[in-house]
């Protein structure tokens, strides 16, 4: 789809299922097989749920925030985070959990890899 396909079938569709979607898209309509549709739509609702209310993105970190994420994507233990930063470990949790949900994610990992594809971060 991203490339400008206007239909998608399976292999295995009939002879006049493939015709008419040909037709179909020739005079500019965009269909799906069945199967497709169930698959792109939940591909979609996962976008969906990662730009809900709580998922503002990475430019609304805080300084203190990028900071605890760098130290994430280092692979660090709250410990090592609290000691470097010279904070508590349950203020090292509230940063954490603070990225989080302004990430929409559910996890670290998750976390970097999303600082990563929006340039935020940079994995050598």
């Amino acid at each position: 789809m991203k490339q400008g396909a206007r239909g998608y079938l399976v292999s295995n569709c009939s002879s006049r299922e493939l015709v008419d979607t040909v037709i179909s898209a020739a005079s500019g309509e965009s269909l799906l097989s069945p199967a497709v549709a169930s698959s792109l739509l939940m591909e979609l609702e996962k976008l969906v749920r990662h730009n809900e209310p709580g998922a503002v993105g990475i430019r609304a970190l805080s300084r203190r925030e990028r900071e605890v994420l760098s130290l994430v994507a280092e692979g660090l233990n709250n410990r090592a985070f609290a000691s470097r930063l010279y904070i508590s470990e349950n203020t090292v949790k509230n940063h954490v959990r603070n990225i989080h949900e302004k990430l929409g994610v559910h996890n670290r990992m998750e976390a970097v890899v999303r600082a990563v594809r929006e340039g935020l971060l940079k994995i050598a």
